[in-house]
C-alpha cells in the first residue's frame, strides 16, 4: 500500500464563484462587513464551492479510533481501555460527537484503526485495523513505513466517500488514550518548540502529571531529533494512526474540493501536519474553536487559523466542529436569504 497520492495538487478555489459572491454581499441591505466573520465564511464557501451561494446541508463527520505505545508511560489520567470503550459509544449513539450528528442530521462514521482493548465488529464502525496500538516512541518510531500508509489511506477513504456522497463539508473526530502527547510532540517536532511550553493537561492531569508528560515528550524528541527532517517522518515516529488519518483525510478532502471544518488541538496539529506534506491543501481548511489544550494557540498560529468559537472545549471527537456547523450554516442562510437593496426598495448609502 502506498500514499504517492499525498503529493497530488488540491483542487483549487473557484475565483469568479468568490467574485460573485462579493458582488452579492456588497449590495445585501446592511453595511459593508456589517456581518463580519460571517460575511468572509459565506464568501469562502462559495470559492470552494463554486456557487454563489454555498450551503452545508450534507455534512459528514469521520472519527477515527486509535490506541497509543506511549500510555505506558503514564501520561493520560485515564486507563487505555477508555478508547475501545468510546469505539462502543459512539457506535451505540452515546458520546458527543454522536449526539451532535443526530441533532446537525450529519453522516457519522466511526473508523478502528487499532485499540487495545478491542469490542471487536460494531454496527456502524469502520475496522480498517492496523495494530491494536502504535509502538512506544521512547522506544522506536510508533509507526513503521507500511502502518503510516495503512493510516493515511484510511483517512483519504473517508474523505473520498464522502465527496462522493455529495457531503458540502467534511469534519474529522479523534479517539486515543494518549492522543495529546502524540500530538504535542508531533507539535513541537514540525514547530521547533519547546514540550514545556505546549504540553497541557489532555484528559485531566494534574500540574504534576503535565511536568511528567512534558519531560517524556522531551526524552522522546532527543531520542528523535535526527530523523526529524521531514514532516512524514515527525508523522511516523511521533504521530498517531488516528493523526495520521486525519492529515490523510485532510490533504484528500482539498483533492476533492470538499471544505473541512478542523476541530480542536489533536485535529489541529494533524491539520498542520496535512499542509506540511501538502501545502495545497490549507485553502480547504477551516478551523473551528480555540481549545483550552496549552498548545493550540501556537498550532493555530503557525496554521495562519482564525478560530470561529472560544468556548474552553477541549473533549475532541469532532465535537467542537459539530458545535461550529450551525454558525457556517447561518452565515450561508444570510448570503443567500437577505434582499438586496434594489429588491428591498432600501436606499443604498450615497
Amino acid at each position: 500500500m502506498t500514499s504517492a497520492w499525498l503529493d497530488h495538487p488540491a483542487r483549487l478555489p473557484d475565483p469568479a464563484a468568490r467574485d460573485a459572491a462579493l458582488a452579492r454581499q456588497a449590495v445585501l441591505t446592511k453595511p459593508a462587513g456589517a456581518l463580519g466573520e460571517l460575511e468572509r465564511l459565506a464568501v469562502t464557501l462559495a470559492a470552494l464551492q463554486g456557487r454563489t451561494c454555498p450551503a452545508v446541508t450534507r455534512v459528514h463527520i469521520a472519527v477515527f479510533a486509535a490506541d497509543h505505545g506511549i500510555a505506558a508511560a503514564g501520561v493520560s489520567a485515564y486507563p487505555q481501555a477508555v478508547t475501545g470503550e468510546m469505539v462502543r459509544n459512539f457506535a451505540t449513539g452515546g458520546a458527543a460527537i454522536s449526539v451532535l450528528a443526530r441533532e446537525l442530521g450529519a453522516s457519522l462514521e466511526v473508523v478502528q484503526l487499532g485499540t487495545v482493548n478491542d469490542p471487536g465488529p460494531l454496527p456502524g464502525v469502520r475496522r480498517e485495523w492496523i495494530a491494536p496500538a502504535t509502538s512506544n516512541f521512547l522506544d522506536a518510531p510508533a509507526m513503521d513505513e507500511a502502518q503510516l500508509a495503512q493510516a493515511l489511506n484510511a483517512g483519504r477513504h473517508s474523505a473520498v466517500a464522502a465527496a462522493a456522497a455529495g457531503a458540502e463539508l467534511f469534519i474529522g473526530g479523534e479517539m486515543g488514550i494518549g492522543n495529546t502527547t502524540a500530538a504535542t510532540a508531533l507539535a513541537c517536532a514540525l514547530l521547533g518548540d519547546d514540550p514545556q511550553v505546549l504540553t497541557g493537561a489532555g484528559t485531566g492531569l494534574d500540574a504534576a502529571g503535565v511536568r511528567r508528560k512534558a519531560d517524556v515528550i522531551a526524552h522522546a524528541l532527543d531520542r528523535h531529533r535526527a530523523q526529524l527532517g521531514t514532516a512524514r517522518e515527525a508523522l511516523r515516529r511521533l504521530g498517531g494512526f488516528e493523526i495520521a488519518a486525519l492529515a490523510g483525510a485532510y490533504v484528500s478532502a482539498a483533492q476533492h474540493g470538499l471544505p473541512v471544518l478542523v476541530d480542536g488541538f489533536i485535529a489541529s496539529v494533524a491539520a498542520l501536519a496535512a499542509v506540511r506534506l501538502n501545502p495545497s491543501c490549507r485553502d480547504w481548511l477551516l478551523f473551528a474553536h480555540r481549545s483550552a489544550e496549552t498548545g493550540h494557540a501556537r498550532v493555530l498560529a503557525a496554521l495562519q487559523a482564525q478560530p470561529l468559537l472560544d468556548l474552553g472545549l477541549r473533549l475532541g471527537e469532532g465535537s467542537g466542529a459539530g458545535v461550529a456547523v450551525p454558525l457556517l450554516r447561518l452565515a450561508c442562510a444570510l448570503h443567500a436569504g437577505m434582499a438586496t437593496f434594489a429588491e428591498a426598495g432600501v436606499s443604498d448609502k450615497a
